[in-house]
């Protein structure tokens, strides 16, 4: 027989479950009268949806703690996600149905890395692009008149700030810092899909692809650097993380102007085959997987063998693919292979990865580039054997809930890369 504090759990736990999975109309019902009096289902909709958008993707969920009160119980869950933690509040009546709910974001201050001198650069706010889809951004300038090599960060997955926070970790920041404080200016800004995360029509985002979420505002950073005041418009390079290292052919494709493209962690795998191979991994590391995990793998492998049939794109619909992404942008994805793409480009090349990344792999990926440029003089390649896909050190293996502690790129990381643009 269940305990009243492990039933209210499980409630508790129901409940966010569908706040997680955008089931609003169940959690909803879960309120009592008095609740449902005071947030209507589409205030509570809002609510999580204003906590959440900033917050980015749930990287972890620590365990619960429930607290009896006079007449009531509260349960307290604590989540750590991608750009702050998130503590929720639920309050029960002895019923078991909800009489109180609060949303608790935290964020933790940043510390700079000892490699960072403030002294030696300057930060200047600008805006990348114009009217609709226009996105703030910082050029970190070295101090003096220059003319000084320039980059361009390009994040990774999912809708970013521009300091790409990461759990604890602000990985763009380090490098602006790390670099400015060394002579090179760094251009970084938001992602398209987080400063309009909330304007984004439905519609929008079933059309979208990374041309829309990426390229196309890497390219407009790119012209911003390069038109900037003490800048040499001869000396502008890019620098991608994850999604941002794969696409950077294809951005250097597009402006074979560029001086030269720095590679962090970029897949030459597909997606689905990437996304399949890292839910395995983590499923895995308890050393066994559950029923509900097998059952997910499962899903996961028949949505990723329907990405391969070559008509997919006739008669099949989001929901039917991995992680639910819209049909366009695997279909994008597919029409553009990065290792071939790089083969073409005449531009310097430097593809860095970290030994113990799990999402993107020195034996395949990092294997990848190096297959694609082995008749290439222009490229050359660097692997750190202790750093994660954050290029943070770390020991054994690598997991999401290392993200949330906080931790600098490696100095080693910023060295190498000044050593290379200079």
């Amino acid at each position: 027989m269940n305990s009243p504090e492990k039933d209210l759990k499980k409630i508790a736990q129901d409940f966010m479950d569908e706040l997680l999975q955008g089931d609003f109309t169940s959690a909803w019902s879960r309120f009592d009268e008095d609740m449902k009096n005071a947030l209507n289902q589409e205030q509570l909709e809002e609510a999580w949806i204003n906590t959440l958008a900033p917050a980015g993707a749930l990287l972890q969920q620590n365990e619960m703690e429930i607290t009896p009160m006079e007449g009531y119980h509260m349960v307290t869950i604590h989540y750590g996600f991608q750009r702050a933690d998130i503590e929720v509040k639920i309050v029960f009546k002895k019923e078991g149905k909800i009489s109180g709910l609060n949303f608790i974001p935290t964020t933790t201050e940043y510390n700079p890395p000892d490699y960072v001198d403030p002294s030696s650069f300057r930060e200047v706010e600008v805006t990348v692009g114009e009217g609709k889809w226009a996105l703030p951004g910082t050029l970190s300038m070295p101090a003096g008149s220059g003319p000084f090599p320039g980059v361009v960060l390009v994040h990774g997955s999912g809708p970013n700030d521009q300091d790409e926070t990461i759990g604890q970790n602000k990985i763009f920041r380090d490098l602006a810092g790390g670099l400015a404080s060394k002579g090179i200016a760094v251009l970084r800004y938001n992602k398209r899909t987080f400063q309009y995360a909330k304007e984004l029509t439905a519609q929008e985002v079933e059309d979208i692809t990374v041309k829309e979420e990426v390229i196309d505002d890497a390219l407009l950073a790119i012209h911003l650097l390069r038109r900037s005041k003490n800048i040499d418009p001869d000396r502008v390079y890019l620098i991608g993380h994850s999604l941002g290292a794969t696409l950077a052919p294809r951005i250097g494709r597009e402006d074979n102007e560029l001086a030269g493209i720095i590679l962090m962690a970029g897949i030459t795998r597909s997606l689905e085959e990437t996304i399949l191979d890292q839910y395995t991994y983590l499923y895995n590391l308890k050393g066994e997987i559950s029923k509900n995990e097998q059952a997910e793998l499962d899903d996961l492998k028949e949505k990723v063998e329907k990405l391969k049939d070559p008509d997919f794109v006739k008669n099949i619909t989001r929901q039917d693919l991995p992680l639910d992404m819209p049909v366009n942008y695997w279909k994008d994805l597919r029409e553009h292979d990065p290792s071939s793409i790089i083969k073409s480009l005449d531009m310097d090349i430097l593809v860095l990865q970290g030994g113990r990344d799990y999402q993107v792999l020195e034996s395949v990926d990092f294997k990848g580039w190096k297959e694609a440029l082995k008749n290439k003089d222009n490229a050359s390649f660097q692997v750190f054997p202790l750093l994660n896909h954050l290029f943070i050190a770390g020991e054994g293996k690598s997991t999401p809930q290392e993200y949330l502690v906080e931790g600098h790129v490696e100095k080693e990381v910023i060295d190498c890369m000044v050593k290379w643009i200079n």
